[in-house]
């Protein structure tokens, strides 16, 4: 029985310790995190060239290059597809702009020849008005209607609702131009 005792009084008594560690006396001082401020700009790490390559870089990064499509000279808003084959047509726009002479098909499509063969990654799909494709790797296809096939796609034209589409593209043959431009 003395030894049970001897026993629960170092475990209260280590309890007791150990409790009173955690709180806070008063003869505790806070610290407080003084930053020292440079007296004039020769002591400042970041220098007025610095902060003007910065803004040169967010300037490159806002004036990067995208790919633009006009329609007959009209420019349209596309949402552009994140894949290879799209990459490889930014690659055959670099240098110049890429023309292509589109002919109707079917009633609800405009189809033309790239003069170059992309990186494809067909699945069956089906296609609504706006929709840009890749049609056996090497001729692009532009919807104002629908149709369901294997193809790749490319991306979407945002700024054209049905009747816009089918007004740009349903009265008979039209050139379409691909072309890097800078985005701002």
């Amino acid at each position: 029985m003395k030894t049970k005792m001897t026993t629960l009084f170092i475990v209260v008594s280590i309890i007791a310790v150990a409790f009173s560690a955690c709180g806070k006396t008063g003869t505790q001082e806070e610290t407080i995190g003084i930053t020292e401020v440079p007296e004039n700009e020769s002591e400042s790490n970041v220098t007025e060239d610095q902060i003007q390559t910065e803004d040169l870089e967010t300037e490159a990064e806002d004036t990067e290059k995208m790919l633009q499509m006009k329609i007959n000279g009209n420019v349209v808003n596309v949402l552009w597809e994140e894949n290879e084959s799209v990459d490889a047509l930014m690659d055959l726009c670099k240098d110049s702009p890429l023309k292509i002479q589109m002919s109707m098909y079917g009633g609800f499509e405009q189809v033309g020849p790239l003069g170059a063969d992309l990186p494809r990654n067909d699945a069956q799909t089906t296609t609504s008005s706006g929709d840009i494709v890749l049609y056996s790797g090497n001729q692009i296809v532009v919807f104002y209607g629908s149709n369901s096939w294997s193809y790749t796609r490319l991306g979407h034209i945002t700024d054209q609702d049905h009747e816009g589409m089918a007004e740009l593209l349903s009265n008979g043959d039209v050139t379409i131009t691909i072309s890097m431009e800078a985005r701002q």
